[in-house]
């Protein structure tokens, strides 16, 4: 029998999308994980995504400035999350495992879910009265059941179903993970057997899942271990899994391995999801530095390691830049005995680092490293004396400007331009970070005759 749904925080915008279609007599219905999160109390983040029996070319007509892109039939509408309209298809077979050789439009609802991955994201909400937000429930795989039992299943045979994607064996980890969800042993099962299958899909597909785990799970541990525990976790990330077994000399018991899991889970969801990233690789150089229980330099190498993950991983550069400046910097030393200068000479030390960054990373670190509100004192106290120094001396601390630069040295002392400039001008430096009231033109250039 069909179950009626109120689905009472509903968009206006998606009611206006929905009305659109079924106004013109198309059948139209939510789908996949917005229906999911509906029955799990979530708040939906994300596009939407709608499923209708309108042709693309039909839905794209009563849209304006709805694009339709691709051969899948999907028309995006709007935009800061957008509505994705996807026409019913039913698929022939995935040769690349990741689309399907053929697409045939024209069939039914229920033929459409039957494509999908998982139980849970094959159900679907048929409106009823809009206005009401009231709707049906059309659930032909038992999603439903499946979610009051905290159980994740593929959809029919899971062999097929990872056979067409193999993308889907990492979304299984990410929707096990975040929603706690115990694993199907059949369909767990074929996980395992398939997880060589995911080297074959594109590392921007497999980022792009990673930064879902990272962005949306409140303890991206869970994902990822389950990455470990199928066998994906080597395919994908090798680096990070090489972890597993170095021992760590840490309050909180555990090898690297789970360490760098715990600073992930230390970093909060609202935080930016690239100090996670940072977080899960700051320590992927200790596999290969560990000598006599010491990681000699491991954050250089860690920085090195992180930055070949992320040039296959197609990370932005502006990203990785920022990742991979904060591990090699993460490993600093302070304590209150630093002078003035120390904490000018630090600032100078990380000047192209997003400092930001780096000290949320130092946090997640310490707090994984179980060093307590000792380890948060420390920090708060080198932040303020940045804050301080910064404040009286900006040009030098943050434009990284002295009162004469190397035209001065040509013109005033008649040097010539080569290596001897840039030495004379980095012994300025020292002098004006001992003493910022130097960073006078009369007194460098005095400074500098004396080279």
């Amino acid at each position: 029998m069909p179950t009626e749904l109120v689905y009472a925080t509903l968009p206006d915008r998606v009611i206006h999308v929905l009305r659109t279609l079924t106004d013109a007599s198309h059948e139209v219905a939510l789908v996949g994980g917005v229906v999911r999160d509906r029955l799990l109390g979530l708040a939906h983040r994300g596009e939407w995504d709608a499923a209708t029996a309108a042709r693309p070319e039909e839905v794209v007509a009563l849209f304006d400035g709805a694009t339709w892109e691709n051969r899948f039939g999907t028309v995006t509408i709007g935009a800061d999350p957008p509505v994705e309209i996807t026409s019913y298809r039913a698929e022939g077979a995935y040769r690349d495992r990741r689309r399907p050789d053929e697409v045939r439009f024209g069939v039914s609802l229920s033929e459409d879910l039957a494509r999908r991955d998982f139980t849970i994201n094959a159900m679907a909400w048929l409106p009823i009265d809009l206005d009401a937000r009231r709707g049906t429930l059309v659930d032909p795989h038992g999603g439903r059941a499946d979610l009051d039992a905290r159980l994740l299943r593929a959809v029919g045979d899971p062999l097929e179903r990872f056979a067409e994607d193999a993308l889907r064996l990492v979304r299984a980890a990410r929707f096990a993970g975040r929603l706690e969800l115990a694993i199907d042993p059949g369909t767990e099962a074929a996980i395992r057997d398939l997880a060589p299958t995911v080297s074959s899909v594109s590392a921007e597909r497999v980022r792009d899942e990673l930064m879902r785990i990272l962005a949306r799970d409140p303890v991206p541990s869970r994902a990822i271990g389950l990455l470990e525990r199928l066998g994906l976790l080597v395919v994908v990330l090798p680096e990070l899994a090489a972890l597993r077994g170095i021992p760590q000399a840490k309050a909180v018991p555990g090898d690297a391995l789970d360490h760098s899991l715990r600073a992930v889970d230390a970093a909060a969801p609202t935080d930016p999801p690239v100090l996670r990233l940072a977080a899960l690789l700051h320590d992927v150089g200790k596999a290969g530095t560990l000598r006599d229980g010491h990681f000699f330099g491991h954050e250089r190498v860690s920085a090195d390691v992180a930055a070949e993950v992320l040039r296959r991983m197609r990370v932005p550069r502006a990203q990785m830049e920022g990742v991979v400046g904060a591990i090699r910097h993460h490993m600093y030393e302070y304590d209150s005995a630093w002078t003035d200068a120390a904490v000018r000479r630090f600032v100078r030390r990380i000047a192209d680092v997003d400092r930001d960054l780096l000290f949320a990373l130092r946090r997640a670190d310490n707090a994984a490293s179980g060093v307590g509100p000792a380890g948060d004192a420390n920090q708060d106290e080198l932040e303020a004396r940045i804050a301080e120094q910064v404040s009286a001396e900006p040009g030098l601390l943050v434009e990284r400007r002295l009162a004469i630069d190397g035209n001065d040295l040509q013109h005033e002392l008649g040097m010539e331009p080569g290596p001897e400039i840039g030495a004379v001008l980095d012994r300025l430096t020292e002098i004006v970070l001992d003493d910022p009231s130097q960073n006078r033109r009369d007194i460098l250039l005095a400074h500098a005759r004396r080279r």
